[in-house]
């Protein structure tokens, strides 16, 4: 069973955790570097077709997006999160593009709620963080916003086929207690806390699922990195 977060709740849980997220990615535990190598080539052979416009859903403080969009500069870029530090700081990390915009709002409204339309939406590990019918509503706004041959790019965790929730979670605690080894006790303690608190991932096939219900394609996986998976999604 899927836990429905509120504004509040997911107010709190980036205010908490961003810092914390941060310091884990960069010791490379989930995979960042590679997925984002990925990423920029897939924003550069988008870039060598013409001028496009990019939306990233759950941005943070952009610093590993910002690179990629160093190398291949869309003509605008709008990030939304939920963390206002985390904006703040993707100011300095996405200094020289043009026509940026920060948003400070919850990023399934502001999908619903935009008036304009993407050729790319991006969203990198945010979306397991919805429930099922929130994750369902994504889909459908992202299909509804894409300009004509958009894509939705999903970097994000996986569940196995078959797998529960539980399973999962089971699999993913004990990766981190025994691979994640320069964490401090204090803070992998509280980041496995907030794995078992607020993370449910969907299989590839559920993920498929929602994107047909929304008139999208079948998830394209670019590559995988144990759970950690870039996909791609297109109208």
């Amino acid at each position: 069973m899927s836990l429905s977060l509120t504004q509040d709740d997911n107010t709190a849980l980036f205010r908490k955790a961003w810092t914390l997220y941060d310091a884990i990615s960069e010791k490379n535990y989930m995979f960042h570097r590679e997925i984002y190598s990925h990423v920029t080539r897939m924003l550069q052979k988008r870039h060598e077709l013409g001028a496009y416009h990019l939306l990233d859903l759950g941005c943070g403080n952009a610093r590993f997006l910002a690179p990629c969009l160093q190398s291949a500069p869309p003509a605008s870029y709008d990030g939304v999160d939920l963390s206002a530090s985390a904006l703040e700081e993707a100011r300095s990390y996405l200094n020289g593009l043009s026509n940026t915009g920060l948003h400070h709002k919850d990023m399934l409204l502001a999908v619903e709620d935009t008036d304009s339309a993407f050729d790319i939406i991006f969203s990198g590990f945010a979306v397991h963080h919805l429930d099922a019918a929130s994750k369902q509503r994504l889909f459908s706004a992202c299909a509804e916003h894409l300009a004509p041959e958009g894509q939705f790019i999903l970097v994000d965790v996986v569940r196995e086929e078959g797998q529960t929730r539980e399973q999962y979670l089971e699999a993913y605690l004990n990766c981190m207690r025994t691979q994640w080894t320069e964490v401090h006790p204090e803070h992998l303690a509280e980041a496995c806390a907030h794995v078992e608190s607020y993370d449910f991932p969907e299989t590839l096939a559920e993920l498929g699922q929602m994107a047909k219900r929304a008139g999208l394609s079948e998830p394209q996986v670019i590559d995988s990195y144990q759970q950690h998976h870039i996909l791609r999604f297109t109208v």
